[in-house]
């Protein structure tokens, strides 16, 4: 280990050596023809892409940042985020109650999955889908007992306060008149192609989800300016794709069983527990530890 973190280190050394020539190469430059020079120098510093080592770090560090957030902090967040997210199932009933019924709808009514998701990666409340790719990494890069009780706290807390916010909101839009009942039947009619799906697929299903949500916050440190086209672009697809994501979903599942479609024991046993385990294993297993395995030699 010692001998991989030394060469890890020498090679650093190298590329931050490397870096600095070039820098000195284009002030070099820049004394010859300074006006043109120094804008080309800031158009590279502004299209150059972080390297993956940075990438690692920065999600590193959230996952560390929020790990480290008190119990309260993480309740709360994760409730706004369930409310948030309930939003997405909202705008898919209004596309799909406005557009015809043609072969292409899907395509259009899964842009209003992505709402919910807008709303919770830019306001940065607790997602936990996202958090299997964030509080993960630094458990791997310091594997020990703490970190993993910081993991499980953090998971349990922000897993329970987004079922807690998809409870809330599923009991508003069954109970409540907010809703006409056209809109209502439209999140109805959306929800009821969670039952179309046996417990294996259910699984698979939940591990694309998983992977293309670990993507997303994977590339949202490069995208600067493009992030909210990088959560659009990513949970599109994943609506799109007929992926199941397990807090999204939960509100599809709380509407079809508060109205009498969905019983307990289904609810649970083929919704929650595979999609759970899908999106636990597509950005952990999958997507984690191949973000690890990139850079841990440069670390």
């Amino acid at each position: 280990m010692a001998s991989r973190r030394g060469q890890a280190k020498k090679e650093n050394n190298k590329e931050r050596d490397e870096s600095a020539g070039c820098a000195a190469g284009a002030e070099a430059r820049a004394e010859g023809n300074a006006a043109v020079t120094e804008r080309e120098v800031e158009d590279i510093e502004e299209r150059t892409v972080p390297r993956t080592p940075v990438i690692y770090e920065i999600v590193c560090r959230l996952g560390a940042e929020e790990m480290a957030r008190p119990v309260i902090s993480l309740w709360w967040s994760g409730v706004a985020a369930g409310l948030s997210i309930s939003f997405s199932l909202l705008a898919q009933a209004i596309l799909h109650n406005h557009i015809p019924d043609v072969p292409w709808r899907p395509l259009i009514v899964s842009f209003g999955y992505s709402v919910g998701f807008v709303m919770v990666v830019l306001s940065r409340q607790q997602l936990f889908t996202e958090n299997t790719v964030t509080v993960v990494l630094p458990v791997m890069a310091e594997f020990n007992a703490k970190n993993l009780r910081s993991l499980v706290r953090m998971w349990s807390v922000v897993f329970f306060a987004n079922m807690a916010g998809t409870l809330f909101a599923s009991l508003f839009c069954t109970f409540t008149p907010a809703l006409s009942p056209e809109l209502r039947d439209g999140m109805l009619a959306i929800s009821r192609q969670l039952l179309e799906h046996s417990w294996s697929e259910t699984v698979f299903m939940g591990i694309g989800a998983g992977f293309l949500m670990a993507a997303m916050v994977w590339l949202l440190p490069g995208a600067e300016g493009a992030q909210f086209y990088v959560v659009v672009m990513m949970t599109w697809l994943i609506a799109a794709g007929g992926f199941n994501h397990v807090v999204a979903g939960s509100m599809e599942a709380f509407m079809l069983a508060f109205n009498g479609e969905l019983g307990l024991g289904p609810m649970l046993g083929d919704f929650f527990v595979p999609v759970l385990i899908g999106n636990v294993v597509g950005g952990t297993a999958l997507f984690a530890l191949l973000a690890y395995a990139q850079v841990m030699q440069e670390i």
